[in-house]
């Protein structure tokens, strides 16, 4: 038994089977025990431990918080005792707890304000209850299994969970975006976890664990669970009780409880680290393949975007920036980490011009291999900076297999002293040329001797086994080190393929990746991102289009246009990406797809870099995810449970996800409220309901179906064919840095915060960020939309700036606009609008548009709408309109309500008076001369394409001010 910790214990020896035990209560009253079920305990700047003791086991139970207990299991004697905290890996970033506010102790009964966790002293199985719920709520009974075993774990009763989530990144198949953990098993992905591993519907997906699992019950019931192993581990949620298995001697794991799953998210990414705010460039687009082999290409693939009036924001650059590889020998350029200048002459001068010319970053590759024949080698082994050869005192492992990319050795990352060696004299002069990102390759580790040995990551561990799963880690917090201990003033941010828990703290991406040009690919990527940012990733992606293409098995072209649509509104950063050492494929999206419908979606992602940006923001402040699954603030909505085939952007935007052949429209389910077509302005008022067929074709453009919640505040920037990157550089020299606000009218008061930084360096951190508040609310016939006064500032900071409110109403319009109490001048069309200083329009499509004119941040803007006026309308007609089965007949104009002159976006008409078709049509522009035809067009699949056009010259219309306008007539 262990030695008591105070004089006042009471020690009490059970027999066999029962529970040993012993007493140092800090707050509890010894007396209210039981005799033989009296725990140690002891109490450390205000944190909880209690040892329990069954034969030859040991549970510790530490308390952190009122909703945060901390558990380790062991059959290893002795056990650690409660004199300190229980032990965390790498996957931790916060120890530091003040412990619960109340804690109370009866026997073998836990009690905190939220909590109640009840030891069974004879298994050591421990029974988790969320108190803060009536009646109380049994969470889980975690017991040990197998701790004899080297392969042992924990059984979980599944109580009242229905569905869970998390578990980091494992592809499923079938191509689905939907499902949860609930009836499968998440298996390892090789031998000692994290891998790339081949199915053939994904292709070489990746496969890492990051051991948090979310469980929900009925209603907002629920809990978190975080298995604090560098292990492999197993889940197992087919039956009752689940279970996870694992190595290890001991297994430690921390219990969330919680009101719901922001609740419990949030305390999980305090526990592992909230992510830092990424450059702003990385919400942009980068674009990249397997790969550049000079400055050249670069240039090609740029002057081609420019061409087709594309925003861009950087370039990846594969594996040639070095010399690219030589397999099979010691004598490749991997790990040479040197510019290879023959291709990529003055670096650091063709770095800047790209900055300096067209506003583009480059971000380069890296791995942790190195050629044995290289000079880094030797160096590396000469200072024992390298994965041994299977003993502290061996020499460097000299890896063989899989060598396409030549022969040699390993960084040992485990290893801080390796690690900032490898940064201060090889990547610190990548910083120093200008590059702006760092794109860590291979790092499951792909290649390794299963038999080497590591500086390690557990205490007097070094085996392959313990530390496999958090060598990305550890090689991602070299850099973030690295940077630091440099006092680099640029933000770190790292494009990783592995990882672990905690990887989002080092300002990491991830990507999913040699992933196949496959559309069931493409739908199971969006079912995995579901779950890495329910395992704390915020920032996921792809290689956009797939990088296997030799697995294509449909349309190049609509899979691309597909993919980079699904790209643009969920991964950060937006990089296509694929296999090119051919020479003869496409990744940029102005030379493959639709490239009009790439243009459209990626303007669009840059229109909305303010409200991105804001949640990156929100995600570093709070914890708050970026693109969260449905079920994350819908939680008690069971339609959502498993739903991945629709995302939410932030809590406002909700986004439809397509990967399929021939898509022309799909269903949308709109949870419980009043939501809003993001394109259309269309409102739709939900009890939970299906929307039916909402067409893919926005004017002719291929566009995810989006709607915006009732009272959502986005703000957003102006992009257009000047525009060249996301931080507002423009082609002819000009400045728009007016602070766009979409406003989606509710009765219900809302607001956002807009963030804004200098965008790039770390300043941020230290305060250098302005907020604004922005705010609206319905009351009568009266919409007041609130823009604050800004509050802090940033170097380069706008002092004035030009505000405009878009405000989108139901079915009705502005009869006048005041700002500040002042009239604003009312303009009758757009031309008009953007030619005034200030002013007002209805703009129509349920859109009222107002503007301040450059005014001071530093002041407060009112603009306060008078609703009421009736919308415009017009009558359509279309005579002679004979069909054929299948074919209806539709009107077609020169105004976005009419498609913009697209027949996949055009307003079909009734058969009125066969073959008279007529339909009135409303939101129409007001005071405007509206140029429209009649078109056949077969229903089935929305296709681009009319059948039929009206012949002749165009129907002409011109729409009133307000309210009806009459009939407006066409024939065939």
């Amino acid at each position: 038994m262990r030695a008591l910790r105070r004089t006042s214990s009471l020690a009490i020896l059970a027999t066999a089977g029962v529970l040993a035990v012993s007493l140092a209560p800090s707050s509890t009253d010894a007396s209210a025990q039981p005799a033989g079920t009296t725990p140690a305990t002891t109490q450390q700047s205000g944190v909880e431990r209690v040892e329990f003791t069954a034969g030859n086991s040991y549970l510790i139970v530490e308390i952190l918080d009122d909703d945060l207990a901390h558990f380790e299991v062991s059959g290893v004697s002795p056990s650690p005792g409660t004199g300190s905290p229980l032990f965390t890996t790498d996957q931790v970033a916060k120890t530091d707890y003040a412990g619960p506010s109340s804690f109370q102790q009866n026997g073998t009964t836990l009690s905190t304000a939220d909590m109640r966790i009840d030891v069974d002293s004879s298994t050591l199985c421990a029974t988790v209850t969320d108190t803060t719920h009536t009646p109380d709520v049994v969470l889980h009974t975690v017991c040990p299994l197998d701790l004899a075993q080297d392969w042992k774990g924990l059984s979980i009763t599944k109580e009242g969970m229905e569905n869970a989530y998390g578990l980091g990144q494992q592809f499923f198949q079938g191509g689905s975006a939907d499902g949860d953990w609930v009836g499968r098993v998440r298996s390892p992905g090789g031998q000692f976890g994290n891998a790339m591993v081949y199915d053939p519907d994904n292709g070489p997906v990746g496969n890492t664990q990051i051991p948090v699992l979310f469980a929900v019950g009925a209603d907002s019931t629920g809990y978190g669970l975080f298995l604090d192993q560098v292990y492999k581990t197993e889940w197992d949620l087919t039956g009752d009780p689940w279970s996870v298995r694992t190595w290890g001697d001991e297994i430690r794991w921390y219990t969330m409880t919680g009101a719901d799953l922001p609740d419990l998210r949030q305390d999980y990414m305090e526990l592992t680290g909230h992510p830092p705010v990424p450059p702003k460039k990385a919400f942009g687009l980068w674009v990249s393949e397997f790969g550049y082999e000079s400055w050249a290409e670069v240039d090609d693939r740029l002057a081609a975007l420019r061409a087709e009036e594309f925003p861009v924001d950087g370039f990846v650059l594969d594996l040639y920036w070095f010399g690219g590889v030589s397999s099979g020998s010691d004598h490749t350029a991997m790990g040479s980490m040197t510019w290879d200048t023959s291709s990529f002459p003055d670096p650091a001068g063709r770095i800047a011009d790209y900055e300096a010319d067209d506003g583009v970053g480059i971000m380069t590759i890296e791995e942790s291999y190195i050629g044995r024949a290289l000079a880094e080698h030797a160096d590396m082994e000469a200072r024992g900076h390298l994965v041994r050869d299977g003993c502290s005192t061996c020499g460097p492992v000299y890896l063989t297999d899989n060598d396409w990319w030549g022969r040699g050795g390993m960084i040992d990352w485990t290893s801080d002293a390796a690690g900032d060696y490898w940064h201060a004299a090889k990547r610190q002069a990548l910083i120093d040329d200008g590059v702006l990102g760092h794109w860590l390759d291979l790092g499951e580790p792909e290649m390794y001797n299963p038999n080497d040995w590591t500086a390690g990551v557990l205490p007097g561990k070094h085996a392959h086994a313990d530390y496999h799963n958090m060598y990305n880690l550890k090689w991602a917090e070299s850099i973030t080190r690295g940077y630091a201990a440099a006092e680099e003033e640029q933000r770190p941010f790292l494009l990783t393929r592995s990882g672990a828990a905690g990887i989002q703290r080092h300002g990491a991406a991830m990507w999913s990746a040699d992933i196949g040009t496959k559309l069931t690919a493409l739908a199971a990527q969006q079912n995995t991102q579901m779950h890495m940012s329910m395992s704390g990733v915020d920032y996921y992606g792809s290689d956009i289009g797939g990088f296997r293409r030799e697995m294509l098995d449909s349309d190049l072209d609509e899979l691309y246009t597909q993919w980079f649509a699904n790209g643009s509104w969920f991964e950060v950063p937006v990089r296509p990406h694929a296999e090119n050492l051919c020479n003869c494929e496409h990744t940029s999206p102005a030379e493959i797809g639709d490239v009009d419908s790439n243009l459209a979606n990626i303007r669009q992602r840059y229109e909305l870099t303010p409200y991105y940006y804001s949640l990156a923001h929100r995600a570093y402040r709070y914890g708050e995810p970026v693109v969260p699954p449905l079920v994350y603030y819908h939680q008690d909505d069971p339609e959502v449970r498993e739903m991945g085939h629709q995302k939410l952007v932030g809590r406002d935007l909700l986004v439809g996800v397509v990967a399929g052949s021939g898509e022309r429209q799909r269903n949308i389910y709109l949870p419980e409220g009043s939501w809003i077509n993001y394109h259309t302005n269309e409102w739709f008022h939900s009890d939970g309901e299906w929307i039916e067929d909402v067409p893919l074709y926005v004017n002719g453009d291929f566009r995810l179906p989006a709607f915006a919640r009732a009272g959502a505040v986005i703000p957003r920037m102006h992009v257009d064919e000047q525009s060249m990157n996301v931080d507002g550089r423009r082609l002819d020299s000009s400045t728009r840095d007016e602070l766009v606000t979409r406003v989606y009218a509710d009765e219900t008061a809302s607001d956002f915060t807009l963030y804004e930084d200098d965008g790039a360096t770390v300043a941020y951190a230290d305060g250098a960020v302005r907020t604004t508040v922005l705010g609206q609310q319905v009351s009568g016939s009266t919409a007041t939309v609130t823009i604050g006064a800004a509050d802090g500032g940033y170097a380069g900071a706008p002092s004035a700036r030009d505000n405009i409110v878009e405000l989108v109403v139901e079915d009705t319009q502005a009869s006048s606009v005041t700002l500040n109490g002042s009239l604003l001048t009312r303009h009758d069309n757009q031309a008009d609008f953007d030619a005034a200083a200030s002013g007002w329009f209805n703009a129509g499509g349920n859109l009222v548009v107002a503007k301040s004119g450059e005014t001071s941040v530093a002041s407060s803007k009112t603009f306060e709408f008078t609703l009421g006026e009736q919308p415009v309308t017009l009558d359509f007609v279309c005579e002679n309109g004979t069909t054929t089965i299948g074919q209806s007949v539709y009107a077609v104009g020169g105004v976005p309500r009419l498609g913009a002159w697209s027949p996949a976006s055009a307003v079909k008409l009734e058969p009125s008076s066969y073959p008279t078709w007529t339909g009135t049509i409303g939101n129409l522009p007001p005071n405007t001369t509206v140029e429209w035809k009649c078109i056949k067009r077969a229903e089935d699949g929305y296709p681009e394409v009319a059948d039929q056009w009206q012949p002749g010259a165009n129907n002409v219309a011109i729409t009133p001010a307000s309210g009806s306008g009459g009939t407006t007539t066409g024939q065939f």
